[in-house]
């Protein structure tokens, strides 16, 4: 039997540690070459990721790495699952420079997974092109191929697949937007010889417009199985 005095003892350290917990990361502004992202540091760190949002980008940063902008996007919305998985986590601007952010990112462990979604995935390969080398990309609901849909995708902006690192390829099966196209997928792996792969997902749930983040565009219900692909592939 356990006396109440140590009742006590074991509710305030089952409470102290739920207070640990709940303080493990936290959220920061950050300047990256004059463009403000959000930065979340877990207190132990075993890698880092950027997460570029799709839309226009512009997140909207407060002072203390708040966002006030795209808060449904799918990378916005569960930016902390990949902290609580020990990942540093920065959420850029469209206007962040990505080079720079990866050189920042890298300062605090590598190795630095750059992860963009819908136009994000845009930003990622223009930011690859303009000299980002992050270790690792990850690309959900992207435009990749002219297959896709849209003229501007991942391939016409690299034009090679030289400067592709080690790419991860999240997508719906049933993603209806225009400009994200199952039948994008493969000529881009095709493209990438060897340096990319496919994670294909289905089910959750299609609501309103099927190029917004409540589609399958933007894994609405799935969010769990895209942190938990995301965050694992380094």
């Amino acid at each position: 039997m356990i006396r109440p005095a140590n009742w006590i003892r074991i509710w305030l350290a089952v409470a102290m540690s739920a207070v640990a917990a709940g303080a493990a990361f936290a959220d920061e502004t950050v300047t990256i070459g004059g463009s403000r992202v959000a930065l979340i540091r877990p207190a132990s760190v075993r890698a880092s990721v950027i997460l570029l949002p799709g839309g226009d980008g512009a997140i909207h940063v407060g002072e203390r790495g708040d966002i006030h902008g795209l808060l449904g996007n799918q990378l916005v919305r569960t930016r902390n699952a990949y902290a609580a998985r020990g990942l540093a986590v920065m959420v850029a601007d469209t206007s962040t420079d990505l080079k720079a952010a990866v050189d920042y990112m890298a300062t605090i462990k590598r190795p630095v997974t750059v992860i963009g979604t819908s136009r994000g995935t845009l930003r990622a390969a223009e930011g690859i092109a303009r000299g980002a080398r992050p270790d690792a990309l990850v690309l959900t609901s992207g435009f990749l191929s002219p297959e896709s849909g849209s003229s501007s995708n991942v391939m016409s902006i690299l034009g090679s697949p030289s400067a592709l690192p080690r790419t991860l390829v999240i997508h719906h099966t049933s993603d209806a937007c225009k400009f994200t196209l199952p039948a994008g997928v493969d000529p881009f792996i095709r493209w990438a010889g060897g340096r990319a792969r496919v994670k294909w997902l289905s089910g959750g749930a299609e609501e309103g417009d099927p190029c917004q983040a409540r589609g399958h565009h933007g894994f609405n219900g799935l969010d769990g199985q895209v942190v938990g692909l995301a965050a694992g592939f380094r």
